[in-house]
Formats: C-alpha cells, sequence, structure tokens
C-alpha cells in the first residue's frame, strides 16, 4: 500500500504537466467561438459549481477570515491574472512561440525572488541547470516564432501572466501552505470571476457560438486544467520548494509541441527534440539537487532526535 502511495506521488508532476499542456490546445479551440472575458467568465462559473458540491460534500477544513483572504489574493494572482493575461495575449494574435518564451521565464523569475524572499537555497548547479531549460525551451519554440506585426499590447499581456503566475507561487507557498486545498481553491476562483467579468465588460460585446467544440472545450478546461491540474499544482507547491515546482512548466511548451504533433500532424523539428531533451535535462538536475538536499535536512533532523 505504502509502495502504491510513493509512485502515485512520484508520478504527480507527470501529470500535472500533461494535463497543463493541453490548456493551450483548449484554449486556442475555445477562443474560436467566444471572446477572452466571456469564455474565462463561464469557465469560473463552472469551476465554482464544481468545487462548491465538493467543499459541501466534504464538511470539514473550513478557512477562517484571514485564510481566505490569502486565498483569493493568491486566487486573483495564479488565476485572474495568469489566465487573463495568456487569453488576452493570444486573442491579440501573440504568437504561441513568442507567448511560450516570455511566460517561460517563470522558473528563473520564481527561483530568484524564492532566493531572497523564501530564502530557498539554489546551487550553481541549479541556476546552470534552470538557464540551460530556458535555452531548451527557445530551441522547442523557435519554429514557431514570429515576429512580424507583433503588438506591444499583446506583449505587455504575457509579461502581466508572467509575473501573476509567478508571484502567485511565491504567494501561495508564503501564506496559503497549511490551508485544505478545496475550500482554498474555491475562494480563489471566487476573487478572480471579478476581473474577468471585468475583462468581459471592456471588451466588444460579442455572442458566443455553442458549438460542440466550445462545450468539449469549456468542459475539458474545467475538469482537467481548473480542477485536476490545479489541485496537482498547489499540492506540489505545498510539499515543495517553489522553485523546484516552477521547474516542471519547462516541460509544458515541449509537451504542447508533441501534443500538436499528434494531433494537429504539425512539424517537429530536429532542433525542437533536442531543446525538449535540454528541458527534461534541466527539470532532473533541479529535482534532483533538491531531493538530494531535504534528504541531508531529514538525516540531520532524525539525528538531533
Amino acid at each position: 500500500m505504502f509502495s502504491r502511495c510513493y509512485l502515485v506521488k512520484k508520478f504527480i508532476p507527470f501529470f500535472f504537466v500533461l494535463l497543463w499542456s493541453t490548456g493551450f490546445i483548449g484554449t486556442k479551440y475555445g477562443l474560436m467561438y467566444s471572446s477572452t472575458g466571456d469564455f474565462l467568465t463561464l469557465r469560473t462559473i463552472a469551476n465554482l459549481i464544481v468545487f462548491a458540491i465538493l467543499v459541501l460534500m466534504i464538511k470539514r477544513n473550513k478557512l477562517n477570515g484571514r485564510q481566505i483572504f490569502h486565498a483569493m489574493i493568491t486566487g486573483l494572482l495564479i488565476h485572474g491574472v495568469y489566465l487573463g493575461g495568456v487569453y488576452s495575449a493570444i486573442e491579440l494574435e501573440l504568437p504561441a512561440g513568442l507567448a511560450a518564451i516570455i511566460v517561460g521565464i517563470q522558473p528563473l523569475l520564481t527561483a530568484l525572488i524564492a532566493v531572497l524572499i523564501l530564502n530557498e537555497r539554489m546551487s550553481l548547479l541549479q541556476w546552470a541547470a534552470l538557464l540551460l531549460g530556458l535555452f531548451g525551451l527557445v530551441m522547442v519554440v523557435s519554429s514557431s516564432l514570429q515576429l512580424q506585426s507583433v503588438s506591444y499590447q499583446a506583449v505587455l499581456f504575457a509579461v502581466m501572466a508572467l509575473f501573476g503566475i509567478t508571484i502567485g507561487t511565491i504567494y501561495q507557498k508564503r501564506f496559503c501552505q497549511n490551508q485544505a486545498l478545496l475550500p482554498s481553491v474555491f475562494w480563489q476562483y471566487f476573487s478572480c470571476l471579478f476581473i474577468f467579468i471585468g475583462i468581459s465588460y471592456w471588451q466588444q460585446p460579442s455572442t458566443i457560438e455553442w458549438h460542440i467544440e466550445f462545450i468539449l472545450s469549456l468542459t475539458w478546461l474545467v475538469l482537467a486544467l481548473s480542477v485536476a491540474a490545479i489541485l496537482l499544482l498547489l499540492y506540489m507547491i505545498k510539499q515543495g520548494d517553489a522553485a523546484k515546482v516552477s521547474t516542471y512548466f519547462y516541460l509544458v511548451p515541449p509537451m504542447t509541441a508533441i501534443e500538436a504533433w499528434f494531433l494537429f500532424d504539425e512539424s517537429l523539428s530536429l532542433v525542437m527534440m533536442l531543446g525538449m531533451l535540454l528541458c527534461a535535462i534541466s527539470v532532473f538536475l533541479v529535482v534532483k539537487k533538491t531531493n538530494k538536499v531535504s534528504n541531508t535536512e531529514n538525516l540531520k533532523v532524525g539525528t538531533v532526535k
């Protein structure tokens, strides 16, 4: 029984990357039939319904006022600023490659902030591995990188998304470490709903096309991304270092490229495959070093006891 639980926990990062990577494909489908504000508002309302049901089913682990406040701030950053920025950038036709590079800076930015604020320790090898992962990421998306007629508004939204997910990860680790996940995520989505309603109001009025692809896209993004992937992300943040967890985002663009190759017959060049290998090596080095430090500290604690 113990070995099974260990194996499940060991593969959680893989499940997270697999689910998170499908978000870009689901978003591409959804925005074909709806505006950013309407799509995100509908998605968030559906998220709230799902988590309200889950919270009512598990009638324990309620949050106090202070915890609700911190959960809502986390939600504004991780969901509101990040998703709002990414969706708006895509709608303004920012090339997927450029968006991936901008948001892909997150592991480096998270590691820097984690060292300065959370006093997490990073070795020279880990810093080198993070830079290696960023280089690999550029290789993965280089073939789709098109800079013609890129608007500064689209780039600004992508940068906003980068800081939203980065600061949100740090804030979650700092202030929501001991919160029950289900009620915490409910209040996170509740807070960002107002941002999405504001985006919907700010944009030009549009009509939602209830096409089967739109319905399937919305359903997948709610259940697979907003429920399963977010719970896995918050669990990993709770269990590990923020810098270590953010490194897994290096694997998202390669996984998305593989999915696009399989589903849409998009090209998969040798350079892209080499970039994927560098991303995988980067994550392996960071995670291995972090686990080694963690195990050493546990042994020291055991010796003191």
